[in-house]
């Protein structure tokens, strides 16, 4: 029986495990002498033997049949449809839900290029990577694909939005932290902007995007500390921390330079990036616009508090260790999105429990905007032509 019945719930976040050589078939060829000299850019995990373990797995026909039964159990390359296309429907089947928003995993790696400086190998792996996406996506319409857009060059990120576009994506990805020498509040990016809302796809922003903990935290006199996945690349108790310290300032800068205010019907989604931060961040928001309005013309022009663009514009995913019940009461029915994080380790192996139980207090109907209604009010037309 599929793990959601009866109900329609929406996945605003979900992934592809991509095998090592999953962009060889989508980049440029002339990029590829450059792309192979930087090895800490392919799309490898820690273990290649567990990879290729299980890519064996996957094609073993006594593994598969127990794949059903273990749908939430097996995560990772484990997990039915982690890689292989033509599986992922099946998943879907078995998860029971409408839909799933499909972001890369190890890819978000490759997005460091944004800091390189090497705008043609930036924006060519962000192409294949988008076009990466499409084609996996492109098995089922309940897939909906995330295209990346790097925002280091104002001219080329018009440019692959409009190809992300063409290839199908239904969400236009952009990192949350800051793109050197310019604010993501740019006037160059109104074309962006414009684009999107007229496409009725949303920009979000996903973990891996953000500005990192910065290493001098790690030097403590103590052994270094090991996370549940078992290395030191992940999330630890410190390191976690600032995970949505940059989608908080690069959102702050949106809203108060402007750009919802210009642009209400485009939606943004903040995936992975948890939730127990926003009511906080909406209020220390409109505390600044209360303190600063008298001297910055951009704060009078506003013509709603920047809490109130958030509940209109702003859907964020909670984790499921969250007091969500406790977030939407303190930031407003509008705001949170289901998400299971599938096929990571991450997303729990029932996290439509936990989400329940945190939601046990919480409004019927704030409840089913929680695990449907916000997630299509996010993805506008991309979730309507899916």
């Amino acid at each position: 029986m599929p793990y959601v019945e009866n109900r329609i719930v929406h996945d605003a976040d979900s992934h592809l495990m991509e095998l090592p050589d999953a962009l060889d078939d989508y980049l440029d060829a002339t990029l590829r002498a450059k792309y192979d000299a930087l090895p800490k850019l392919r799309t490898q995990p820690r273990n290649a033997d567990y990879v290729e373990r299980a890519r064996t797995q996957q094609s073993d026909p006594d593994f598969r049949e127990g794949a059903d039964e273990n749908i939430l159990l097996r995560k990772n390359y484990e997990a039915l449809g982690a890689f292989r296309r033509e599986d992922r429907p099946r998943a879907l089947d078995q998860l029971g839900f409408t839909s799933q928003l499909i972001f890369t995993t190890w890819c978000l790696g490759n997005f460091d290029l944004d800091q390189s400086g090497d705008l043609e190998l930036c924006y060519g792996v962000a192409q294949a990577h988008n076009r990466m996406m499409a084609d996996f996506c492109s098995v089922d319409r309940r897939f909906l694909a995330t295209g990346y857009v790097p925002l280091v060059d104002f001219a080329r990120a018009i440019c692959i939005a409009q190809d992300a576009i063409r290839l199908g994506c239904k969400a236009l990805l952009i990192p949350s932290r800051c793109p050197p020498g310019h604010s993501p509040s740019h006037i160059a990016f109104e074309p962006l902007w414009a684009l999107a809302q007229e496409a009725g796809l949303p920009i979000v922003f996903h973990v891996g995007g953000e500005e990192k903990l910065p290493p001098d935290y790690f030097q403590n006199g103590l052994p270094r500390v090991k996370d549940f996945h078992g290395g030191e690349e992940n999330f630890t108790s410190v390191s976690f921390m600032p995970i949505p310290y940059s989608v908080q300032l690069t959102l702050c800068a949106l809203i108060i330079d402007g750009v919802l205010d210009r642009y209400p019907h485009l939606r943004f989604g903040a995936i992975e990036l948890g939730a127990s931060w926003v009511p906080s961040w909406m209020r220390f928001m409109d505390s600044a616009a209360g303190a600063f309005i008298k001297n910055e013309p951009r704060l009078q022009k506003l013509s709603m508090r920047p809490s109130e663009f958030v509940r209109r514009q702003v859907r964020v995913t909670p984790y499921p260790h969250e007091d969500v019940g406790w977030i939407i009461a303190n930031s407003g029915e509008q705001v949170c999105m289901f998400s299971s994080d599938y096929p990571h380790i991450e997303g729990g192996r029932n996290p439509l429990k936990r989400f329940n139980d945190s939601l046990a207090q919480t409004p019927p109907q704030a409840v089913q905007r929680f695990f449907c209604d916000n997630f299509v009010d996010l993805m506008g037309r991309g979730l309507s032509v899916a």
